[in-house]
């Protein structure tokens, strides 16, 4: 099986919430997702990196 890309990952977590927050600019929604993303660039098990950045990316949304 091959291995997904974690920035790709990433990505695709940001065109969600895009979609989901549609009244909020992109440029905000790309600010939260990589700050969440910057979180955990010392985290060593990558493997559940794109859903925790989603969960705090859609939790910071959601508060605004």
């Amino acid at each position: 099986m091959p291995e997904v890309d974690e920035h790709v990952m990433v990505e695709e977590v940001e065109r969600r919430l895009a979609d989901s927050y549609a009244d909020i600019p992109a440029e905000r929604i790309n600010s939260i997702v990589q700050s969440a993303y910057a979180q955990f660039e010392h985290s060593r098990i990558r493997d559940f990196v794109p859903l925790f950045v989603e969960r705090r990316a859609r939790a910071e949304l959601a508060r605004s």
